[in-house]
């Protein structure tokens, strides 16, 4: 089965900059190499922070910029969303029975479970004890299926200290002790770090790749305010099988790109 997986899109209304780009743009530029080179994906899987402000009226553009996107879409909600105008503008987006955006999406290959790690008005995120009984019992009605999690925040460190102040804070250990039981777990795909990193977690492995807007510079001194460059953006084409997972990094606004003309052979 193939994916895609877009991250921090940070969307504004038409013509408004976020970090000296312009996410519309940056977005609709994406679309169009999905459609073009990817419509035959069976989803896209949009890993949070949706938009820059959590404004309705830009849930609503944004909602309008996605329908030309031909692949189904599914959705996280990062730190810089708001659970409420976003589920105004989109209500058909599941929902658990505490109101949280965590859904499951099944599939030929196993099951996809989009969680929500979202502390509102905070940019590190939590997952709270009613998220986690959520996800106890999706995994255990799952034990014969594989089984790939989505999230916004990592629940580890990964070494840029100015990242790793606003990852899944207190919470990664008790989010451990529910799936460690679990063998079932194949890979973990995440976003809210706007870098390529990839490496595994207590045995799990997981990928993390560039937002669609502005990213965040390989960069171990910062420590409280996280910079912003503009690395090309990138999208994952992820391939999903029982006995292997690839994960594709495409930087789709990357001109330096040019036809390779092989020389001939004395």
């Amino acid at each position: 089965m193939k994916l895609i997986q877009i991250t921090d899109l940070h969307y504004v209304n038409s013509g408004q900059q976020v970090h000296g780009l312009y996410p519309e743009e940056r977005l609709k530029s994406c679309i169009s190499d999905i459609n073009t080179n990817h419509a035959d994906a069976d989803h896209c899987i949009i890993t949070g922070d949706l938009v820059h402000n959590d404004s309705i009226e830009t849930y609503e553009s944004l909602r309008d910029c996605l329908r030309t996107l031909s692949v189904p879409y599914h959705f996280l909600i990062g730190n810089h969303d708001n659970r409420e105008n976003f589920h105004q503008v989109f209500p058909e987006t599941p929902c658990d029975e505490n109101g949280f955006i965590q859904s499951v999406v099944d599939t030929a290959v196993g099951r996809l479970m989009l969680l929500d790690t979202v502390e509102h008005g905070q940019n590190w995120g939590t997952y709270c004890e009613k998220r986690r009984k959520w996800l106890h019992v999706q995994l255990a009605a799952s034990r014969e299926r594989i089984v790939y999690l989505f999230m916004h925040h990592p629940p580890f460190k990964i070494g840029l200290p100015c990242l790793d102040r606003i990852r899944l804070i207190n919470d990664g250990h008790h989010l451990h002790k529910i799936i460690e039981p679990h063998k079932n777990i194949q890979h973990i795909f995440l976003g809210h770090v706007h870098r390529p990193v990839s490496g595994s977690w207590k045995g799990i492995p997981f990928s993390i790749l560039r937002g669609i807007n502005h990213q965040v510079p390989f960069d171990f001194k910062a420590l409280e305010v996280v910079p912003k460059n503009h690395e090309p953006p990138s999208y994952a084409v992820i391939f999903l099988e029982p006995e292997q997972t690839i994960v594709h990094f495409y930087n789709f606004l990357d001109n330096s790109v040019y036809p390779y003309e092989p020389k001939s052979r004395a």
